[in-house]
């Protein structure tokens, strides 16, 4: 090769004849090839004891160090420090993990007598102070997740009912919706309602709060937004739905309103706006269930009842219809976890169970029985590890579904200590 001091001829090997292998102890001696068949032996006992353990005493000597030994049978692929996918050639590049266990059973239940059982109520709420508030037929009744103490808030006797309840974001006042039609607050730390508001002709089913303003929907197919600083029963009222309103819910940003309808549309409404500004009819039954995500800006899931059974997620910013899965049962709640990218559903007819689901796999993680009848109410814990729901057949079961976010260094102490059943009255 030009420019190199010394030339190398392709496939040609040198003679080693004037090397001195002595000074590396690579001699040709008797010796030397006895000592090359004991370092050979004890590299195999070094190997075969690596791979098989040590040689019981008084067993002799396996002459083949692979045989194969049903007492340390190990899969080939558990020796390497990565995923190995299974379904095809080469090694991942992620660690394997284990699918997170959910329990299946309820760690509390209490016994909720004259729980309703109406798909269009809603029943139960859990506050941020950690505090439960039930509806039983006209009473309000308050469970301390902390203390496991019950009180009862107001009892309306026999001239109105609960048709519906909603913590305020402060977590120390409660609305509550009534059968006659009214929007009732309540101070919880006071036992005290401090105002009744008008303006619905029928029974109020849903709420939901916003930072700023309380909404209500009804059987007179209408919304009322509260503000309830001012002096007025209501700021303005929203009518966009031919039937009952049974669905509502406030994006965690504050700026979009979610409602859906017996008629079977999902309407979303912004801060402002006295119409609509998106229309979905794409469910064939009523719009109860309805979620958006903590995860992702203008993601949002709802859930049609008997007729309908599916899940559908939107994104608001966009307008577009993402996907959807058919759960073969009615879907009455929905709830995202805020810990992880995961949501529960509860079902009436004809499963009547409780579903956690991977999103956007939608994999089922576990199913929940622990209700006798369909499942219709549902609320999820402050610190978002936990969940509760209510049947028709007069229980509340409480659930550990999800991890801790990543912000709690510690165990919640909700219901920690809660086992076993008790009564909520």
């Amino acid at each position: 090769m030009a420019g190199s001091d010394t030339d190398y001829i392709p496939g040609f090997i040198p003679s080693r004849s004037g090397s001195n292998f002595a000074l590396f102890d690579f001699s040709n001696s008797p010796a030397s090839d006895q000592g090359k068949e004991d370092r050979s032996i004890t590299y195999q006992s070094l190997l075969r004891a690596t791979l098989f353990g040590p040689d019981k005493p008084g067993t002799p000597a396996s002459r083949n160090i692979f045989r194969y030994k049903t007492e340390t049978k190990r899969s080939l692929h558990s020796l390497r420090p990565l995923g190995y996918d299974e379904s095809g050639p080469g090694i991942s590049h992620s660690p394997v993990k284990a699918p997170r266990k959910v329990p299946t059973s309820p760690y509390k239940v209490l016994d909720a007598p004259g729980l309703e059982d109406d798909f269009y109520l809603n029943l139960v709420d859990w506050s941020p102070n950690n505090v439960l508030a039930v509806g039983l037929e006209s009473c309000i009744y308050l469970w301390n997740a902390c203390g496991n103490k019950v009180s009862k808030l107001c009892d309306l006797e026999i001239s109105d009912g609960i048709c519906s309840v909603g913590w305020a974001q402060c977590g120390t006042h409660l609305a509550v919706g009534t059968n006659n039609g009214q929007v009732q607050i309540w101070d919880a730390s006071n036992c005290r309602r401090v105002r009744t508001m008008e303006g619905h002709r029928s029974r109020v089913g849903v709420l939901a709060w916003s930072s700023s303003l309380l909404s209500s929907g009804s059987h007179d197919n209408s919304i009322l937004q509260i503000d309830i600083r001012a002096r007025d029963d209501f700021a303005s009222k929203l009518v966009g739905h031919k039937n009952e309103v049974c669905g509502l819910k406030w994006s965690y940003d504050d700026r979009e309103l979610a409602s859906g309808g017996n008629e079977n549309r999902l309407l979303v409404w912004n801060q402002h706006s006295a119409q609509p500004v998106l229309k979905h009819c794409e469910h064939t039954a009523a719009v109860k269930a309805i979620a958006w995500s903590p995860h992702r800006h203008g993601l949002l899931a709802s859930g049609g009842g008997a007729t309908d059974r599916c899940i559908r997620f939107w994104d608001t910013t966009t307008n577009t219809h993402l996907s959807c899965l058919d759960t073969g049962s009615q879907i009455s709640n929905l709830v995202w976890s805020k810990n992880i990218n995961e949501l529960v559903s509860t079902h009436g007819s004809s499963q009547d169970h409780i579903i956690v689901w991977r999103y956007p796999t939608m994999s089922k993680l576990a199913t929940l029985t622990g209700h006798t009848t369909r499942v219709l109410c549902l609320a999820i814990s402050p610190d978002g590890q936990k969940i509760v729901t209510g049947s028709g057949d007069e229980t509340l079961c409480f659930w550990r579904l999800f991890p801790a976010s990543k912000s709690q260094s510690t165990d919640s102490k909700i219901g920690s200590s809660s086992f076993g059943r008790t009564t909520i009255r």
